[in-house]
């Protein structure tokens, strides 16, 4: 292992580049750890890691492209692997990926780009665990998403904080989300803390049982379902979903669901999803349904629609502002023609626009019977005119003390 500063030497037991000596129970000291090695840590059982220093991984870019774990899902780069069961992670200290030189040298790219050859890799990787937590670290400018669970179950965290700043205005972070998934079931969020330049919360495909509760969003993308319908020939689902207590800041829309379009996607389906007490400020869309991901334009998603049906979505109690890039549209729903779109509901939904000059508009394209409240065709009059009724606000503050 290659290690920044420093570990005392009679502690250096604690932890490894390789493993943990196995005793019940670890605590890692309030100094700093530096790994520039991929640890292994997939065999783990009956383990709590009490974490008050803080761990932070070297900004070696090239070494890590070549040493680092990979996964085929989105060509996807992971600075260490975590597995096994009951494992417990907890404590005030910090993971720190050390994100800001791989922000500058990606910048200009898409992750999804197929010819994007910067790879960057997660912060936290979890494969085939069963009763993970983490409880009150602060996850610190990863270079790609934060955490991404694959093949797991029974996954909790709780107050967490994670945080994706730049010092650097030409190359904010990009792809930063807080949490990301494949094929997971019973996972609960709760009391989350995001200041991130993407998605607050992001299950993609084979997500089931999941309730997010009391999360504050700033910069976000949005609380997102997917993206999903990816890769051709592969089925996914997201399903049994419930995310509440919700305060989005600064971002770019609220609840969102997308699915991708084009040449060569896959199918599936988003069922049994509620979005509940919503309250957003300065963001654009506070719901929006995209059936034509990624940066597929009209002809491409005409040509090629997406084959993901999105059925039994509840938007509750929703409140704030838009931050008027859409006019006085504050929600925006477009089902695919290749796919169902039925039993999407509203309720006590009032979010408004800053724009003056008229109501707030909802936009609904395919979809299949009434949504609760008064919606209009992209085509209408009335959506025309309030895209058109475009103007600006200001940053909703944030909370006067933030846990970072």
């Amino acid at each position: 292992m290659r290690a920044e500063p420093v570990v005392p030497p009679a502690r250096r037991t604690a932890v490894s580049a390789t493993g943990l000596s196995p005793v019940p129970c670890h605590t890692l000291p309030s100094s700093l750890l530096g790994f520039a090695n991929a640890p292994r840590l997939d065999f783990l059982n009956d383990i709590h890691i009490h974490l008050d220093g803080e761990i932070k991984f070297t900004n070696d870019t090239p070494y890590w492209q070549a040493h680092s774990f990979r996964h085929p899902f989105q060509n996807s780069l992971m600075f260490w692997k975590w597995g096994g069961k009951h494992i417990k992670i907890y404590g005030n200290g910090v993971l720190n990926g050390n994100g800001q030189r791989w922000r500058d040298e990606f910048s200009g790219k898409e992750i999804l780009d197929p010819g994007n050859e910067y790879l960057r890799p997660i912060l936290f990787f979890a494969e085939n665990a069963t009763d993970l937590s983490i409880e009150g670290i602060h996850m610190k400018d990863s270079p790609c998403w934060t955490t991404f669970f694959v093949t797991s179950k029974d996954i909790l965290s709780s107050d967490v904080a994670c945080t994706a700043v730049s010092t650097n205005s030409s190359s904010l972070p990009k792809n930063s989300d807080f949490f990301d998934s494949l094929n997971v079931e019973h996972v609960a969020i709760k009391r989350a803390w995001v200041n991130v330049g993407d998605d607050c919360f992001s299950p993609k495909s084979s997500a089931s049982d999941i309730h997010v509760d009391t999360m504050y969003c700033n910069g976000t993308h949005g609380q997102s379902m997917g993206s999903i319908g990816q890769y051709s020939g592969e089925k996914s689902f997201i399903k049994d979903v419930v995310i509440e207590n919700i305060w989005l800041l600064n971002g770019q829309h609220g609840a969102r669901i997308k699915s991708w379009a084009g040449p060569g996607v896959g199918y599936g389906f988003v069922d049994n999803v509620t979005f509940r007490n919503f309250w957003g400020g300065n963001n654009e869309y506070m719901a929006f349904l995209d059936s034509c991901y990624f940066n597929i334009n009209a002809t491409t998603c005409a040509q090629y629609p997406s084959q993901v049906n999105i059925t039994n979505i509840l938007f509750e109690n929703f409140t704030g502002y838009t931050s008027g890039k859409y006019g006085s549209a504050v929600a925006r729903l477009t089902c695919s023609p290749n796919a169902v779109c039925e039993n999407i509901q509203f309720k006590n939904f009032n979010v408004t626009s800053p724009c003056g000059g008229g109501k707030p508009v909802v936009i609904c394209d395919g979809i299949a019977g009434d949504i609760g409240i008064p919606c209009v065709s992209s085509n209408s009059p009335e959506a025309s005119a309030a895209l058109k009724n475009k103007c600006t606000t200001a940053d909703a503050a944030l909370p006067s003390a933030t846990p970072w």
